[in-house]
């Protein structure tokens, strides 16, 4: 046996890390005279082709007497220059109170 047996790790691809999720908070659009926060986590990630997305719902912070309803899947991972990576997202409540809302917004970095 060699003593001086060694090996080289050149690249790790961080995007295809297991069970690693994503956190969110960002507003919605101002309609009826207020706005609402998307605030949670996102699940685990799902395979999309050579890459990964994660699903997202929940329910906005209470505002003006009523919530709203979201849910939807991010996009496909945006990496850093560090080997990180977040994702982008957008979509629309649901319509209570006579109106919806819009949203946009980036995930956190990704966390275990």
């Amino acid at each position: 046996m060699k003593a001086n047996h060694s090996h080289t790790l050149r690249f790790i691809r961080y995007t295809d890390m297991p069970g690693h999720l994503h956190g969110y908070d960002t507003p919605t659009t101002i309609n009826d005279h207020h706005r609402h926060r998307l605030r949670g986590r996102t699940s685990p990630p799902q395979p999309d082709g050579n890459q990964h997305v994660h699903y997202y719902e929940g329910t906005t912070t209470f505002e003006d007497g009523h919530v709203h309803h979201y849910s939807g899947w991010t996009g496909p991972p945006i990496p850093l220059p560090d080997g990180s990576h977040y994702h982008e997202f957008s979509g629309q409540t649901t319509y209570d109170d006579g109106h919806m809302h819009a949203y946009r917004g980036v995930t956190s970095e990704a966390f275990l």
